[in-house]
């Protein structure tokens, strides 16, 4: 059980695998202010930047859960690191279906809504390990515009129109769901260059290192034409956000 080569490859210069910066992720952290000992579970926890550093900033405690075998050992890194190792954990595993053995205050997914579904699932998900007033995090990318076409679509990582919402189509489908919005994060056009940006670096310099790798032809095809279809589509079309509910 483990992430296909190709993604690990693509976002191995990432601490954060989502277009949130150090800065906005920490900004959350001091927006949101949980309390010392607020036990917190991370759902597709990647590298583990937002346990491992709210852990120091903060002090909470928590567990992270991830599929891939190269981000958990990354994140358990870097709570070493950190000084936080005796503060939170992190597991190999599937987050789909995952739930904490004790109630949490803070429940997070942020960027893999797919592990329940979509974000109502997810939030389902979510729900089943929080605590009666706990916090929810869902991070989700929305329409900046409408997408004019079906390239437009497909080059925003879309199938359908219907996968993403518009901003204030997201928050409505959160009020829908019987949940408040409380505070939010968003991804700007210079967090989405830094993460999309890092990928053609990453993907730049593993090729240089592996030339005959069976994966190279595919990463080569992808870094002569990602960049492009990025600044073309993506970047004008889509965005991403961190969003805090609490249940009504």
């Amino acid at each position: 059980m483990d992430l296909p080569r190709v993604f690990t490859i693509r976002e191995s210069g990432h601490r954060i695998h989502n277009p949130l910066t150090d800065d906005k992720l920490a900004a959350l952290g001091r927006a949101l202010n949980p309390e010392p000992g607020s036990r917190v579970l991370d759902l597709a926890s990647g590298s583990g930047e937002m346990l491992c550093t709210w852990a120091r900033d903060h002090g909470v405690t928590g567990t992270g859960v991830d599929i891939s075998t190269q981000f958990t050992a990354a994140a358990r890194a870097r709570a070493v690191e950190l000084g936080v190792a005796d503060r939170v954990e992190f597991v190999h595993g599937d987050a789909a279906g995952h739930v904490a053995e004790e109630p949490v205050d803070i429940a997070a997914c942020l960027g893999a809504t797919w592990i329940g579904d979509g974000v109502a699932g997810t939030i389902e998900l979510l729900d089943r390990s929080l605590r009666p007033g706990g916090m929810l995090l869902i991070g989700e990318p929305y329409w900046l515009r409408r997408p004019r076409d079906r390239a437009t679509i497909e080059a925003c990582w879309a199938r359908e129109e219907s996968d993403f919402r518009l901003l204030p189509d997201l928050i409505a489908h959160f009020a829908e769901l019987g949940w408040d919005l409380v505070e939010m994060m968003l991804a700007d056009p210079d967090s989405w260059d830094r993460y999309q940006a890092a990928q053609w670096l990453a993907i730049r310099r593993w090729l240089d290192r592996n030339p005959d790798d069976e994966l190279a032809p595919e990463l080569r095809a992808e870094l002569s034409t990602e960049p492009i279809r990025y600044t073309r589509y993506a970047r004008s079309h889509l965005g991403w956000g961190v969003f805090a509910l609490m249940r009504r």
